[in-house]
């Protein structure tokens, strides 16, 4: 299981490789329909590597 705390997204897979990349997924669908926070001129997207110990 593969979990981003900061928004509740939570996702699975059958090895740690697999799950990270549905948690990868399952997040850019959230914030595919998020609205923009008030404030902010431009949206920054970038990938994130996550290191596993």
């Amino acid at each position: 299981m593969a979990r981003c705390l900061q928004v509740e997204v939570t996702s699975q897979g059958e090895s740690i490789e697999e799950a990270l990349a549905n948690l990868r997924e399952a997040l850019e669908l959230y914030f595919e329909d998020a609205p923009a926070p008030e404030g902010v001129a431009d949206v920054i997207t970038a990938p994130v590597e996550v290191r596993v110990a």
